[in-house]
């Protein structure tokens, strides 16, 4: 990646975090701190020329949280492209809507809880 690229997307993610949305900062504050089953989120996370919401680097796990702009086609489109160029990478991705996170935290925490919690042995 070019010099000036890297600059950009710093300035880029410190610019997202000033302006996160206001269901960013109620899953973030679910979730920072270690608050959530001790794992270390970052916010506004950059990987190549992408910056992800949430990123648990532990579990290589992404977490989107999608506004209206998500429900355009257009946006739909590049969502999946984009994820599936993440996945590639070896990054599981959950992405849930604003509705989800204030109406539904119990759920959207349950499922990243599904990701970071290892399996019970057999037997």
């Amino acid at each position: 990646m070019e010099y000036h690229n890297l600059i950009y997307l710093k300035q880029l993610r410190s610019d997202l975090r000033k302006r996160q949305t206001p269901a960013e900062e109620f899953l973030w504050e679910k979730i920072r701190n270690r608050k959530f089953l001790r794992k270390k989120f970052r916010r506004q996370h950059s990987f190549a020329n992408y910056i992800f919401d949430f990123y648990c680097p532990e579990f290589q796990l992404v977490i989107e949280i999608d506004g209206s702009i998500h429900l355009t086609k257009e946006q739909n489109r590049y969502d999946k492209e984009r994820d599936e160029i993440i996945a590639g990478f070896g990054f599981k991705i959950l992405r849930f809507t604003n509705k989800q996170v204030f109406n539904e935290i119990e759920f959207v925490l349950e499922e990243i809880k599904k990701v970071l919690s290892p399996p019970d042995p057999p037997g």
